[in-house]
């Protein structure tokens, strides 16, 4: 998993495999931990998870995890999950209510993520007005071109709300949606 998907920093994150399975995968980067023996006629990698943890690691980094994880677990889990449904509802009506904007993905259940656009206007320019108004979205075709392909658009706009979000913030971000469609189409 990727460290930054549990709040941690970026370019932290754990590889979990089947010990037979990654005994028998090559190391994809060299240096540091991961030799156990080098000399002229060959080399030997060292025992997992050595073998994998080429050059110096990210310990500031994993220290940042350790704490993003020690966080995360001290929370009443229950309560999360029952908030972001209550967001992810909410923000799901409150969008579809406005003209010209499309939520692209409203499966039942689904996260507290809306991916949408808004007619007439790239997703690229629905994010530098979103920015001007200090709300940050994501942009693009977020590394799934088959999904965007399938719903005939090339890119999206894309705001990823989580626990420490509020109804409030939902609002604000109807607002300046509502502001770019008057402006801008």
């Amino acid at each position: 998993f990727s460290g930054h998907k549990l709040f941690g920093p970026t370019g932290t994150g754990v590889l979990y495999g089947k010990e037979k399975l990654l005994e028998e995968l090559p190391p994809y980067m060299g240096g540091g931990d991961m030799i156990d023996i080098v000399s002229c006629e060959g080399t030997s990698f060292n025992s997992l998870p050595y073998k994998f943890e080429a050059g110096t690691p990210n310990i500031a980094g994993f220290i940042g995890l350790s704490a993003a994880i020690d966080y995360f677990n001290a929370q009443d889990l229950e309560s999360l999950w029952k908030h972001e449904a209550d967001l992810a509802t909410y923000g799901q009506q409150k969008l579809s209510q406005i003209d010209k904007v499309k939520i692209i993905g409203n499966a039942p259940g689904k996260t507290c993520i809306f991916s949408f656009v808004i007619e007439n206007l790239h997703a690229h320019d629905v994010g530098t007005f979103c920015n001007e108004d200090a709300l940050a979205v994501r942009t693009g075709h977020h590394c799934t071109q088959p999904l965007m392909q399938k719903f005939g658009v090339s890119s999206t706009a894309r705001a990823s709300l989580s626990f420490y979000n509020t109804k409030a913030e939902i609002d604000i971000l109807a607002n300046v949606l509502e502001k770019i469609v008057k402006l801008f189409t």
